[in-house]
């Protein structure tokens, strides 16, 4: 299995050369030469694995240059009851990622894939546990050290901070939005006192934090320099861990390969719903692919229109699902470099007018960039919006109906997995995070905070620490500069 950049970058990397970098040299992100296909023999095979052994069947289809005893070794380690121990009521921590049917009426199956089971409470650390051992399990092969280099909306610094706390050889240096994550998600990101660990908050939005991340990677002497990697979603090994689950949730939804169902997935920087994608065109029986997006709408208006346009800082919401509050969607480019059959010199081209005019447009109207848009049906993607009154109103009738709390970014894929029922097809709404993590707007919701796992009662009165630092390239490199001693 060989990696090609969305973009054209002349080389084929296998797994472990991508596994430390985040973008390709040229910029571009990377993916299968080819998808690998799975057989009908083995669905029905995965049907009785665990969720550790079906990581390993599914990730050695794309990790094929480490030793698959090796690859076994890391995916049991990963995927234990003990790791992903916070589990709610009813629910097996053996089961790693328990479905539950939250409605069932004329014909339409409405279910819950639960995916905050771990450490950090959200899907992040499925992937990213795993991410924490292959980094530790690959430098000691090298012998040599990373300095992880990353952006968050929330979920994403905590998850790779819990996974790469103490692990010999790693440094972790985290961007957040400053002032505008969750209290409880600054407090498990900032609370942390790991010699390793650097929180830096920005003074601005996300994609100021994303954008830093992309200008540094693409410095490529200074990330050599230094021994810059990623965590974000742009990083390979993470996309391809969340495949799993999608197949987990096809195979406990169904009892037939002939059967099919839908996914509906929250999403602000299609990472998520990216690895759905995948997961389809390896063969897996999805239907529909549903984008659920909050107020920072750009996902839903191409996936209406064929029209993607980002927006600048002053135009993204803050909103009650701070996690998608992402206006420029770092993985969309996977997706559109098959979309365009794979032509990367019009992916390159695409992605240069995103930087400099703002978008594209892909409609087929006269004057746009290409017709692809017609071509969204073959893909299964659908899309919807959900508000703060829609989050609200489905927070308070998911507790009535199931008395089961959900968080606000859980309630947007509810919302609009509703909107977008088939009948006779299971339709699963993605789970982001456990309520804890966004009590200020569940308690709005129901007059009441949202329950907490034992260990996180009284988080927020943790000391913290971080640093506070403009949206501004270089003095972010001088900081990661002085604190590697490289």
């Amino acid at each position: 299995m060989h990696y090609v950049s969305t973009r054209g970058h002349d080389g084929h990397a296998s797994f472990s050369e991508i596994l430390l970098g985040g973008l390709a040299p040229d910029g571009g992100l990377f993916l299968p030469e080819i998808y690998p296909r799975v057989t009908p023999d083995e669905l029905t095979q995965w049907r009785s694995l665990s969720y550790a052994d079906l990581a390993f069947e599914v990730l050695k289809k794309f990790a094929t240059d480490i030793p698959e005893s090796d690859l076994g070794a890391l995916t049991s380690k990963t995927y234990t009851s003990t790791v992903y121990r916070n589990c709610r009521s009813g629910e097996k921590a053996d089961d790693i990622t328990p479905l539950r049917t939250l409605e069932k009426q004329d014909g339409n199956t409405l279910m819950l894939q639960s995916l905050s089971n771990g450490p950090t409470l959200a899907f992040k650390d499925m992937a990213m546990q795993l991410l924490g051992n292959l980094f530790e399990y690959t430098l000691a092969k090298q012998h040599a050290e990373l300095n992880i280099f990353g952006a968050t909306s929330g979920d994403t610094g905590s998850a790779a901070e819990y996974a790469m706390r103490g692990k010999k050889g790693i440094r972790v240096f985290m961007l957040s939005p400053h002032q505008r994550m969750s209290a409880f998600q600054t407090a498990q990101m900032f609370s942390l006192q790991d010699p390793n660990i650097f929180n830096i908050a920005v003074r601005g939005v996300f994609d100021d934090c994303q954008d830093m991340v992309k200008a540094v990677s693409n410095d490529l002497a200074f990330k050599a320099k230094q021994k810059i990697g990623t965590v974000n979603s742009i990083n390979w090994a993470r996309v391809v861990a969340q495949v799993v689950y999608y197949f987990r949730g096809y195979l406990a939804a169904t009892t037939s390969n002939e059967q099919k169902v839908s996914f509906t997935v929250p999403s602000g920087n299609f990472g998520n719903v990216c690895a759905g994608h995948i997961a389809r065109m390896m063969g897996l029986p999805v239907d529909k692919l549903v984008v659920a997006t909050n107020e920072n709408d750009v996902l839903h208006e191409f996936f209406r229109t064929g029209v993607y346009r980002v927006r600048k800082s002053a135009e993204t919401y803050h909103t009650s699902s701070p996690s998608m509050d992402i206006s420029k969607a770092s993985n969309f480019e996977r997706f559109i470099f098959d979309l365009l059959g794979r032509d990367s010199a019009r992916v390159k081209a695409l992605f240069a007018k995103v930087e400099h005019s703002g978008g594209f447009d892909l409609s087929g109207a006269a004057g746009s960039d290409g017709d692809e848009f017609k071509q969204i049906g073959q893909y299964g993607f659908l899309s919807g919006r959900s508000l703060h009154a829609d989050r609200l109103r489905t927070i308070r009738e998911v507790f009535a109906a199931q008395g089961l709390m959900i968080d606000t970014h859980t309630a947007d894929g509810i919302k609009v997995a509703r909107e977008n029922l088939t009948p006779g097809v299971p339709m699963i709404v993605l789970e982001t995070a456990l309520p804890a993590k966004f009590n200020e707007t569940v308690s709005e919701a129901l007059g009441r905070d949202a329950e907490r796992p034992a260990g996180f009662e009284n988080i927020e009165s943790l000391p913290q620490r971080f640093e506070v630092m403009n949206a501004d390239v270089d003095a972010i490199k001088a900081f990661i500069s002085n604190h590697t001693g490289l």
